[in-house]
């Protein structure tokens, strides 16, 4: 009846818990951040490993430290006049490649020309191929009235998951880049990000929206062009479907419920190829053609100078260039890459399948030794697979829910599992292995501890000693004082000896008035130290016999060890005896 009632206690309160914890605002904000840090280690092992590999039709012009020294020396103020950037531009196509974007916002600026800036605006107009940046904020209306932006830069989107909001995505003002490329092109992306608590960027947007209209990201409407361009999709219209998945012909992004994609890393800063932009604009300035080869590249321009404060932190590095990380974001819209976070409740649900295996295995194996392995390795084996499954099928499966049902379960079934037991196995322990009267332990159990120790200490090849013990001259003891005073001795004499020795040393009774004390990793010399400590301890001390008397007793004591006086339990134990008998026969109080 017990068992029936604490199995059933048992299994109720974890299902309250499971339920909880998943309803739990507070809690899953904790174990979400345990679990995004599950989400950068296998990251980085995967980007170590060098499984995946970048594309390398992906450059990167980068204005570096060099390149920004340079332009500062050369002209005098950031950002560089808005015509070079029209000159690098026909440069590098002039190559014909696939893509050049802009990781940066062409704001206006009181310093640069309004020549320059109808240069660089021009440029947008006469290539098709050019990709530049805006942001949304939430500044005040009051400092900047926002913008109506042209019904091309928006795209329509038909959200059908339930899960997915835009609210911390939607935003009240834009900052607004140069008029004349906004009227000039339609290749204009939102650069905004979305970290986590933690500060870490795991995901970027795919849409923004602003005035109720969604935006596409930067990254997104750049690898949709390439996509355009090489495979003729061309979607009227972005679906989200109910599994939260945006369906790009045939591919799939999934989508986290504050909008975000999911980013699969392919290595450090300085993974894709980098050209120093100072080497791009000297071409320029000296007429000549660029050495690069930019023909069917995509290129993007970026900051990676750390004064220019673009940089970002990333589950694989804590510096990563906001450039670097838009080229990730294209190369897996390229790859179809995209982690795609398995739904909590399937989470849960494999937690609860793995728990239930191991509270099954607690209750019905004996052996805590093989439970504990068995956990260990079942929960090995799943944060392996989910490693892998990452890996080779970019899918997060969640590690932490499952580890925290499969801990409690395992916990709480150890715990009810000897509840039950407790009672039973502590009285047949009792009565089994203890002597009622000294309370010590009793001659079977000395004679088992005997040959464990002598095993172990054959194995580990390390001494133990054993001393046996005698009241001096017992029996005329209890012919004076009477056997409940004798009584009265032994009980005292063992709990003295059990103070007198170390928690690892085994006391116990070995017939009559006789004890004995096993001492494991214990050297003669050791063992006949304390020998003669405790023949003196109980030669000094005064034992209550009743309530009205006292008296003094002695103890003789024989030592011996492994392996100098044996090297079996029956070997031992007569060597002790034998000395015990001298000790007795040289007078006794003492110790041979």
């Amino acid at each position: 009846m017990l068992k029936k009632i604490l199995y059933s206690l048992w299994i109720t309160i974890f299902l309250i818990f499971v339920f909880y914890t998943a309803k739990s605002t507070n809690f899953n904000t904790f174990l979400d951040a345990v679990e995004n840090k599950t989400f950068d280690l296998r990251q980085n092992i995967i980007v170590k490993s060098g499984y995946k590999k970048p594309n390398k039709n992906i450059l990167i012009v980068a204005i570096d430290d060099a390149s920004y020294e340079y332009i500062l020396e050369k002209y005098g103020e950031w950002p560089l006049p808005r015509d070079i950037y029209a000159k690098v531009i026909d440069n590098i196509e002039a190559q014909h490649p696939k893509s050049i974007a802009f990781d940066l916002m062409f704001v206006k600026s009181i310093k640069s020309k309004p020549s320059a800036d109808e240069a660089l605006a021009a440029a947008f107009k006469k290539y098709n191929n050019i990709y530049t940046a805006m942001n949304l904020d939430n500044q005040s209306v009051e400092l900047r009235k926002p913008i109506t932006l042209p019904e091309n830069l928006s795209v329509p989107v038909t959200n059908y998951s339930l899960d997915i909001d835009f609210d911390s995505l939607s935003f009240l003002n834009c900052r607004s880049i140069l008029p004349e490329i906004i009227q000039n092109t339609s290749n204009i992306g939102m650069i905004n990000v979305s970290r986590a608590e933690d500060g870490i960027l795991r995901k970027m947007p795919v849409f923004v929206k602003y005035q109720g209209k969604f935006y596409p990201q930067l990254a997104f409407r750049v690898g949709m062009g390439l996509i355009k361009h090489e495979e003729g999709y061309n979607p009227t219209e972005y679906i989200i479907d109910r599994n939260s998945n945006l369906i790009l012909n045939n591919r799939k992004i999934f989508i986290d419920k504050d909008g975000g994609a999911i980013l699969n890393w392919y290595g450090p800063t300085g993974t894709y190829q980098q050209i120093p932009m100072y080497k791009l604009v000297k071409a320029v300035e000296e007429g000549k053609q660029s050495n690069y080869n930019f023909t069917n590249k995509v290129v993007y321009f970026g900051t990676t100078a750390s004064s220019l404060f673009d940089i970002k932190t990333t589950p694989i590095a804590k510096i990563y260039p906001g450039v670097e990380v838009q080229a990730t974001y294209v190369n897996n819209l390229l790859d179809n890459s995209f982690i795609t976070k398995v739904d909590k409740w399937i989470t849960i649900f494999l937690g609860i399948i793995l728990a239930a295996l191991i509270g099954y295995m607690v209750i019905h194996v004996s052996s805590a030794a093989i439970v504990t392995l068995s956990f260990v390795s079942i929960y090995s084996a799943y944060i392996i697979f989910a490693y892998f499954i990452m890996k080779y099928h970019n899918l997060w499966i969640g590690i932490v829910y499952p580890l925290m049902l499969g801990f409690i379960i395992f916990i709480s079934a150890f715990v009810v599992k000897y509840i039950i037991k407790s009672r039973d196995f502590e009285q047949q322990y009792l009565l089994a292995t203890t002597d009622g009267l000294t309370e010590l332990y009793n001659h079977r159990y000395f004679q088992e501890q005997m040959k464990m120790q002598v095993e172990q200490a054959k194995r580990y090849e390390a001494p133990f000693s054993l001393i046996i013990i005698d009241i001096d001259f017992f029996k005329k003891f209890n012919d004076t004082f009477g056997h409940q005073a004798g009584d009265a001795v032994l009980r005292q004499v063992a709990q003295l000896l059990k103070q007198s020795v170390r928690t690892t040393d085994i006391v116990c009774r070995y017939g009559g008035e006789e004890m004995s004390i096993i001492l494991p990793n214990t050297s003669k010399e050791m063992s006949v130290s304390t020998a003669e400590k405790i023949c003196k301890r109980v030669a000094s001390k005064r034992f209550r016999l009743n309530n009205y008397q006292e008296s003094n007793v002695t103890i003789s004591l024989g030592v011996a060890s492994f392996p100098d006086d044996g090297e079996t339990p029956a070997q031992i134990i007569e060597m002790a005896d034998k000395r015990l008998y001298q000790s007795k026969h040289n007078g006794r109080n003492q110790v041979t």
